[in-house]
């Protein structure tokens, strides 16, 4: 587990490896260190704003690095995004590995516990138009038969993404322990 001093520590030499990597850089500092559920959500700002509180001094646009707690790699969160939940599902997904919620799942199990299969096939064809008939009927015949929806028929129960995807940028990879 990597605790808060060592968050820091890591986020300190990035910054430190960047400024030498382009001195034109302004000095930045860590300015503030968040516990979060994958780790520490680090902020930085131009050295000259943290010492003088100062608007002017301040730079924006960047978003915080967030230090992730089981291996220390570090991940730049865009601005834009860290104020939404979505790009913790999509950390969750492509640096945790975990799937991808089955976003009619919950529903249709209940449904098939309180009104049948009738009932689940309406509300599939309902919430789920991406999917074939024959492909809801496979998706209804996996929950009745105890098990899981084949991933495939799952993908397409899942909205077509609009717009551009969320996106954040791993800066390093798993970081070795301090012994």
């Amino acid at each position: 587990m990597i605790d808060r001093d060592r968050a820091v520590a890591l986020v300190e030499a990035l910054l430190a490896k960047e400024r030498r990597a382009h001195p034109h850089l302004p000095e930045v500092a860590v300015v503030r260190v968040k516990e979060h559920e994958f780790g520490w959500l680090v902020t930085w700002q131009s050295a000259a704003w943290a010492r003088s509180r100062d608007i002017r001094d301040m730079l924006i646009g960047q978003g915080p690095y967030l230090v992730d707690g089981l291996d220390g790699s570090i991940h730049h969160i865009p601005v834009t995004v860290v104020s939404h939940d979505e790009w913790l599902q999509l950390y969750r997904e492509r640096i945790r590995g975990e799937p991808k919620p089955d976003p009619v799942l919950a529903a249709a199990r209940e449904l098939l516990r309180d009104e049948g299969t009738m009932a689940v096939l309406r509300h599939l064809r309902a919430v789920a138009p991406r999917l074939t008939l024959r492909e809801t009927k496979a998706y209804v015949d996996a929950l009745r038969d105890g098990g899981e929806p084949p991933a495939e028929l799952v993908e397409r129960t899942r909205p077509v993404p609009v717009g551009r995807p969320l996106d954040f940028d791993t800066l390093t990879g798993p970081c070795p322990m301090e012994a």
